[in-house]
């Protein structure tokens, strides 16, 4: 199923705001929509790998579909997030970061981050297919629309191997290749 970026900056924090009574779900969504990190090697995230971090430092992580080296660089709303949540429990410094609810040490798992993800927009009435992804493709919206990040910056930090890959992840619609085509010259 293709999903969908959350497009509007409103609903964004609208989630955040219907998240602030759990502290991790909030921090895997702030990680998720601030990173341009898959689910998969945000899950794989341990506690001792982000605890000391400060903002502006990050943590090297191999990404499990490509194999690559890639980072998480702490910014400020992720820093606030990590301190509230590590503040919300007693948390073990080999545990992971995005542990399961279900008794042993185990992380979520995407299928479980798609299902939150969708209850999140269907609890703030966001029309579409929205899942683990559309974080990462969240990130990579806001990137191009919202801050002007040229393609070619947002292909590097996804480690894309094409520029094919980068457009599908960056959601350019119609609507906008026909309103750059009514621009004279």
């Amino acid at each position: 199923m293709k999903v969908e970026p959350i497009r509007e900056l409103k609903d964004v924090k609208s989630i955040k705001r219907i998240l602030s009574n759990n502290p991790r779900n909030l921090l895997l969504f702030v990680v998720g929509v601030n990173s341009g990190l898959r689910t998969q090697d945000l899950l794989s995230l341990k506690i001792k790998d982000v605890k000391d971090l400060k903002i502006g430092q990050s943590v090297t992580v191999t990404e499990k579909k490509t194999g690559k080296t890639n980072i998480l660089l702490v910014n400020k709303e992720i820093k606030e997030a990590l301190d509230a949540y590590l503040k919300s429990e007693n948390h073990m410094d080999n545990h992971y970061l995005f542990k399961s609810r279900k008794g042993s040490n185990a992380p979520l798992t995407t299928y479980a981050v798609t299902m939150y993800v969708q209850q999140w927009c269907d609890a703030i009435n966001l029309p579409g297919n929205y899942g683990a992804h559309t974080l990462r493709k969240t990130w990579c919206y806001h990137q191009r629309k919202t801050h002007g990040t040229s393609w070619e910056v947002i292909a590097k930090r996804l480690n894309h191997s094409s520029p094919s890959i980068t457009r599908r992840s960056i959601g350019v619609k119609e609507e906008e290749v026909e309103e750059v085509l009514m621009k004279s010259i």
